[in-house]
């Protein structure tokens, strides 16, 4: 699915969605007062968000598991493993696991700490703690309640903020932001806070970070490039190319997660070579492609680094290493 151009702005449509809107949060705020959750065996960090769509929620477990691990931590993440078959709760391999099985966050995730997919969260928590866990570190899941959070991280998108504010399908966001920022320990702002999302934090911390490119920019410069993403805001990677200094000579959006398949890729390849480009993606839609067609297409990886990493350490402090 791709977020409507009127999410991020007020008017006619927004406003008569707002009664489904409500419905919506309603139908969801029962849900989360269902119980107290499942107590898990290990601190659980929450990073999820409340828009719908890409905030850079992936990233920020990233950079929190590594700042558990540069401390001596033994982190596991856990995800639902959206866009995979896998109801788990299932460690995730990335030598035998594609996409379509596990989801594509899972398999950048595993990459560098245990992974486990679980639709039922608190499986994939008994499972993880059974393979000694000391952290767990939970992609998504801040509006479900079957796992009890030690601390939640609401990760925000400088760029997009909250949209115009409202619920789903009146605006992008599941739940209101005063009853998600209530429950939350804490705003992971990503980038310049250009919509005043800040000031919505409801009194809470705001631990400001930046999406950094990998090495691979270096060849970026002057490059003629046709750029294609399945993410929850490609124009968020089309222009973090521009910036890198490619010439991005065309672009092709999907909707987030979106499989690749032979007749995706052939357009693609032939698109490029009609144009004398190369073929850039993200991580995040990399692991979606063919393996057969990955050698012809470049990959921009992308880290969070925090602004201020003693913020965050405070914020664990008590939660991980009391």
């Amino acid at each position: 699915m791709r977020a409507p151009d009127f999410w991020r702005h007020d008017g006619l449509w927004p406003r008569l969605l707002a009664p489904l809107g409500g419905l919506y949060a309603r139908a969801g705020r029962r849900r989360r007062l269902g119980g107290e959750g499942f107590a898990a065996a290990m601190p659980v960090i929450c990073v999820g968000n409340i828009v719908a769509g890409g905030a850079g929620k992936t990233p920020v477990c990233l950079a929190v598991a590594r700042h558990l691990q540069e401390r001596g931590r033994q982190p596991h993440f856990l995800t639902r493993g959206y866009g995979g078959t896998e109801a788990g709760p299932r460690l995730v391999d990335p030598l035998r696991h594609p996409a379509s099985r596990v989801g594509d966050e899972a398999l950048l995730l595993a990459a560098q700490a245990p992974t486990w997919v679980a639709r039922h969260r608190p499986d994939g928590a008994t499972a993880a703690a059974e393979m000694g866990a000391q952290v767990l570190i939970m992609d998504d899941g801040f509006q479900n309640g079957s796992l009890r959070q030690d601390l939640a991280l609401v990760v925000v998108d400088g760029g997009y903020g909250f949209g115009n504010g409202r619920v789903i399908p009146a605006g992008p966001c599941r739940e209101s932001v005063e009853e998600g920022m209530a429950r939350a320990t804490a705003m992971v702002l990503i980038g310049d806070d250009l919509t005043g999302a800040a000031t919505m934090a409801g009194g809470k911390t705001v631990l400001r970070a930046r999406l950094c490119p990998g090495p691979e920019a270096a060849d970026l410069a002057g490059a003629r490039v046709v750029a294609f993403a399945g993410i929850g805001r490609p124009e968020k990677f089309f222009a973090t190319l521009r910036q890198a200094g490619a010439d991005v000579v065309a672009t092709h959006a999907f909707a987030d997660h979106h499989p690749y398949g032979r007749a995706d890729v052939e357009r693609l390849r032939q698109h490029a070579a009609s144009l004398n480009a190369q073929l850039w993606t993200t991580a995040k839609d990399a692991v979606r492609l063919p393996a057969w067609v990955r050698a012809d297409v470049r990959v921009l990886t992308v880290t969070l680094a925090w602004d201020d990493s003693a913020a965050i350490n405070a914020l664990l402090a008590g939660i991980v290493w009391p």
